[in-house]
């Protein structure tokens, strides 16, 4: 991504659940500095809690002096840092888009230890980087009035055929990659593959996984062997007896932290993004996805 910065020559629109000040923050803040001075406009749009380094840091101020625009979503008192609901509601989106014309959406962080992770990172041009655009900006717009904006949830252009931009807002009647997620799943025939770091599904998900396996479907779930939270390895495992016995196929990816999200159903229809397979990003984050069903798209992802 920092590369793609580097081409910039008007407007840079960067939102991050993760942005750390290390090696790799540097080397993004070196670049966005140089094209600032250049006269490209940024704006930065950070998650409180997933950057709270950054946040606590003095590198916010003297982004503001060089003319960046930067905000916090959600911002929260140091003292709650500790709490674990201060993990709700989160900015769990990663959004990059370069002049208004080039895209990049997926699962990747800002941050030095997840440089080697396997993830799942997408450069996108056309008409849905409109779509990625118009959704930055209702962060932006709602931030310091309410985490629970209103959103056109999925867009209707289409940057190739039949491809839209998802969101999952928490919100009623707004969840919708996870609603489509589970409608697909439910008409699923022949497969279902699942890569997520963090399994943790609602009674409704781990419902229809099972069910399509016992009717014959293919479903396979790819896990990192470990996570980079060691609950989140016991709480997953607690889904596994009941997984395996439906015949669902669970593998656990060993060379390095797997962080990708991504679904394929029958070689019809394929999503990825941000969206993990638990109750954070079901329930109380907001998440984007790009969904498709050109055979081109689904075959690379």
């Amino acid at each position: 991504n920092s590369l793609y910065l580097e081409q910039a020559k008007k407007t840079i629109d960067l939102e991050q659940y993760i942005f750390t000040v290390d090696t790799i923050g540097r080397k993004f803040i070196e670049v966005i500095e140089r094209k600032v001075r250049e006269g490209v406009q940024v704006r930065i749009i950070l998650d409180t809690v997933g950057s709270w380094s950054f946040y606590q840091s003095l590198v916010p101020n003297l982004l503001l002096k060089l003319g960046i625009q930067i905000k916090f979503f959600n911002e929260i008192s140091p003292w709650r840092i500790t709490n674990f609901t201060s993990n709700f509601f989160r900015d769990h989106r990663k959004i990059l888009v370069i002049d208004g014309a080039v895209g990049h959406i997926g699962g990747v962080g800002i941050q030095a230890n997840m440089a080697a992770w396997r993830d799942t990172h997408m450069r996108v041009e056309g008409d849905v980087v409109t779509q990625m655009e118009m959704s930055f900006n209702i962060i932006w717009n709602t931030i310091g009035k309410s985490i629970f904006a209103r959103m056109k949830t999925r867009t209707a252009i289409p940057f190739i055929k039949n491809t839209s931009m998802v969101t999952n807002v928490p919100r009623s009647g707004q969840r919708l990659i996870y609603a489509e997620l589970i409608g697909t799943i439910r008409k699923a025939q022949k497969y279902i593959y699942l890569t997520t770091p963090y399994f943790i599904p609602d009674i409704k998900l781990f419902r229809v996984l099972r069910l399509a396996a016992k009717r014959g479907v293919d479903v396979r779930l790819i896990v990192p062997q470990f996570a980079d939270h060691f609950f989140i390895d016991h709480a997953r495992e607690s889904y596994f007896t009941l997984a395996l016995k439906a015949g669902i196929k669970i593998y656990r990816y060993k060379p390095v932290m797997m962080h990708a999200k991504t679904a394929v159903i029958d070689g019809t229809w394929a999503t990825a993004g941000s969206f993990n397979l638990d109750s954070l990003s079901f329930l109380f984050n907001h998440e984007v996805n790009i969904s498709s069903t050109d055979a081109h798209f689904i075959e690379t992802i």
